[in-house]
């Protein structure tokens, strides 16, 4: 089969701030000491069952040099720049481009590079499966998990009805990270999955769906189709800062017709923010959470500590609490309390 995989490494999330900077967000961290972060784990993942020659890796220039240190074994030419950030659509419409150049007949896989998988054997199948499906009926394919809890900080997918694949029916909805109240309704209901943020697609009818369907991209895509023919192939086109800021899910695939969403079974977090850290990392008996920190708690429950090398924390009574140091900027607020994080990593970055 004609698979090929994009690992999306180009974000600059700041929600675990700060720990995860701009200069070095979440997937460039390993935050559990266990000696490769989550773009090696991600990348390593894939490697187990897909020739690394079909594995590409796209990221902000920003983050070459990062990218080439802890992914030594990747040669440049699978390394694809983003000059500037246009948002997933741009960088999955590139590495479409990039790869329907190598093989026309190629089955694309996206996914993002940060994500925490539980089984990796089962993860394997489910791949192999997507591909086979989204190849075999040309068509694209999101992936979703069994929510566990109403999370609202994940995006929620709808099955529709069946294809005759098990594990596999057409999609009918998304949802973008619901209020809470919806979140409820949507367990309840049992039908919604949260979105993996993993597609499967044609190159050729991702190219198809890009022109057919984004104005911006009728003008665009034959340009990146010239630029990936030139005789430098790793040419990054200079065009790229002039595409739209695009989501994949919500500016592409809710306006196409014949989207399918495959219910994965190998277990999956987005680990984004504090609280789903607390909420998905196993911590102690009273759900303390140390993340590769060393600590001394005392009347202490459901707090997150992370701490850099070579320090040490003391902690009495907290309840509910994220304890996070990164350089110049030590953070204490209630786990809960985005809102109040958010407000801080602001005011921290006007007060430099």
């Amino acid at each position: 089969m004609n698979n090929y995989c994009l690992i999306l490494a180009g974000g600059n999330g700041e929600r675990l701030w700060p720990v995860s900077r701009t200069t070095k967000p979440k997937q460039f961290l390993d935050l559990f000491g266990r000696g490769r972060t989550f773009l090696q784990q991600t990348y390593d993942r894939m490697a187990r069952f897909m020739p690394k020659e079909r594995i590409f890796v796209s990221t902000n220039v920003q983050y070459l040099d990062i990218v080439h240190e802890q992914l030594p074994e990747v040669d440049d030419f699978h390394i694809l720049e983003e000059p500037v950030r246009r948002g997933t659509v741009a960088a999955v419409a590139w590495g479409a481009v990039f790869i329907s150049k190598l093989d026309k007949d190629a089955c694309m896989m996206v996914t993002p590079s940060d994500h925490l998988i539980f089984d990796e054997t089962a993860f394997a199948e489910d791949i192999l499966k997507g591909f086979e499906f989204a190849s075999r009926e040309k068509s694209m394919l999101v992936m979703g998990v069994r929510p566990s809890c109403p999370d609202t900080a994940y995006g929620y997918i709808q099955k529709g009805e069946p294809t005759g694949t098990e594990g596999i029916t057409h999609l009918k909805t998304f949802t973008e990270k619901p209020q809470k109240e919806f979140a409820e309704i949507f367990i309840r209901e049992g039908d919604f999955l949260w979105n993996a943020g993993i597609h499967f697609f044609p190159v050729s009818s991702m190219l198809d769906l890009l022109y057919s369907i984004l104005p911006e991209y009728q003008m665009e895509i034959p340009r990146m189709v010239e630029a990936a023919a030139s005789d430098d192939g790793k040419l990054v086109p200079e065009f790229f800062e002039v595409l739209p800021n695009l989501s994949l899910d919500a500016d592409l695939l809710e306006r196409t017709e014949n989207v399918y969403v495959q219910e994965g079974r190998f277990g999956w977090a987005d680990l984004g923010t504090w609280t789903s850290l607390h909420d998905y990392v196993m911590g102690d008996t009273k759900g303390n959470v140390l993340l590769d920190t060393q600590a001394h708690l005392y009347d202490c429950e459901d707090t997150v500590i992370r701490l850099p090398k070579g320090r040490q924390a003391v902690v009495k009574g907290l309840k509910g609490y994220v304890v996070a140091e990164e350089g110049e900027f030590l953070m204490i607020c209630p786990t809960s309390d985005v809102a109040a994080m958010r407000k801080m990593h602001t005011d921290a970055k006007f007060a430099l």
